[in-house]
């Protein structure tokens, strides 16, 4: 097997075996035993874990040192790295900071922009997007050569370079497009928004495996559990590229009187995974259960992809 950063989830992935990652947020705060604990309800759950950076702008924990903090819980994280706070000189010392810490998964973002988050007064640096960084990190990896040109002669971060993809957003036709970019680029995994519109999903899948791109990398589907019929309606009409059919709103509002929401809202997770898992070019699921990590054991055990290997 030739692998590219010999971590746990590319292992998994390059042994063809059905991939689980997810997700856990840094706190906002200094207090490590709060990333502990969340590693507690999550390890042995899924093969690495995404480490948000500064999610939706607000200001949190570094992800690179929480990723360190979930490495000595026994977890393997998913360094999420965003361009919208580091120019290209700060984002190639905190790969190099990463990589000596142990981290050997990469995710590629963009970032979310500051107005949305609890310093909209902050300036956006933006010196470069994530197709740019992807190409920044692999020929760091690859070519051992830093983005001005200069030789890296000590060693190399290698990273297993992941990137964010929204089958939803406008103008639909192009998304299978930019996927292409960002493989091209030197994306390794992918990692989809999330998935309430099934047929849609299927749709752009289609376009994907037309163009031949779940051959070149491994794509995650992104499902998250919803917790109430106001969740589902906050993310149809304020989450952006976030598409969420009536009918789902539909099945959390008829629960709502009974209270049962957060049930009702893992089932239909189960009902979303049951049916990705039966879509050509699916390699993996990726869980977003923001500030509910207690949910993703449930979920894991009913689709039945618990235990999880070790490789």
């Amino acid at each position: 097997m030739d692998l590219k950063s010999g971590s746990n989830l590319e292992k998994v992935l390059q042994s063809g075996q059905f991939a689980v990652t997810a997700e856990l947020g840094p706190p906002r705060g200094a207090d490590r035993s709060v990333i502990e604990k969340k590693a507690g309800l999550l390890k042995g759950y899924g093969d690495a874990f995404n480490i948000t950076d500064c999610q939706t702008a607000v200001v949190r924990m570094s992800s690179i040192a929480a990723g360190r903090i979930v490495l000595d819980a026994g977890l393997e994280p998913i360094i999420q790295m965003t361009c919208r706070d580091r120019n290209r000189i700060a984002i190639q010392s905190d790969l190099l900071g990463a990589a000596a810490l142990g981290a050997k998964n990469l995710l590629c973002l963009t970032g979310d922009h500051q107005k949305f988050g609890d310093h909209p007064m902050a300036k956006g640096v933006f010196d470069m997007d994530s197709i740019q960084l992807i190409q920044m990190v692999k020929a760091i990896r690859d070519e051992k050569k830093f983005q001005g040109g200069q030789e890296l002669k000590a060693s190399e971060p290698r990273f297993f370079i992941g990137a964010a993809e929204n089958p939803f957003a406008d103008p639909f036709k192009f998304r299978a497009i930019r996927l292409a970019k960002k493989i091209a680029a030197g994306a390794d995994f992918i990692q989809t928004q999330i998935i309430y519109n099934i047929n849609k999903f299927k749709d752009w899948m289609k376009m994907v495996t037309d163009m031949g791109l779940h051959e070149k990398a491994f794509i995650l589907a992104g499902v998250a559990p919803l917790k109430s019929a106001g969740m589902a309606r906050h993310m149809k009409h304020n989450v952006p590229g976030m598409d969420v059919p009536d009918e789902v709103i539909n099945r959390m509002t008829a629960v709502s009187a009974a209270k049962k929401g957060k049930e009702e809202g893992i089932k239909i997770c189960l009902e979303v995974i049951e049916q990705i898992r039966e879509i050509k070019g699916i390699a993996g699921i990726h869980i977003m259960a923001v500030e509910w990590e207690e949910a993703v054991p449930e979920i894991v055990k009913e689709t039945r992809l618990y235990p999880r290997p070790l490789l």
